[in-house]
């Protein structure tokens, strides 16, 4: 049960909250369109990141959630099943691990962050990509955990990412 009233009506909790501050729902929908319709990353290195940050979140749902452009984007259910093991699974490519370490770092230590890490980033990957996988982390991260700490339900499977 949600830790604040979410207002009754169709659809899920997750999109109903917003009801409760209609100003503000157009900004964290064009967030959401920027992560899978804006971002300069392949959608397999992105939804890597994602899948760690949800594990991290402890967001049951973000972790079932499966976006229909990445779905059309050919990313199968092998790339997210293996990212506990990211180290070691033969499948990931270089970046993908280095997105998946990258997102579990800021997630649980960014202070952490180290120049060592920023050398393998930028070995992989672009100053703009950088910048774009850190803007998708920052989302995820942030809007997974205000639905959690609210303990808004949120829908699983196949979600429209507009």
């Amino acid at each position: 049960m949600a830790r604040i009233h979410v207002p009754e009506g169709p659809g899920a909790e997750g999109r109903r909250v917003w009801a409760l501050r209609p100003e503000m729902v157009g900004t964290v929908e064009e967030m959401i369109d920027a992560v899978y319709h804006r971002s300069i990353l392949p959608a397999a290195e992105r939804e890597v990141a994602r899948m760690r940050v949800a594990q991290l979140n402890d967001c049951a749902a973000c972790s079932t959630a499966r976006a229909q452009s990445v779905i059309d984007a050919g990313v199968t259910e092998d790339t997210y099943g293996y990212v506990d093991e990211w180290r070691t699974w033969p499948e990931y490519t270089d970046r993908q691990r280095l997105a998946i370490e990258f997102a579990e770092r800021y997630a649980v230590d960014h202070q952490g962050i180290d120049d060592d890490l920023f050398v393998r980033l930028h070995a992989a990957f672009t100053d703009e990509e950088i910048l774009d996988l850190s803007l998708c982390l920052a989302i995820w991260l942030g809007l997974g955990r205000s639905l959690a700490v609210l303990q808004v339900e949120q829908r699983t499977g196949v979600m429209a990412d507009r």
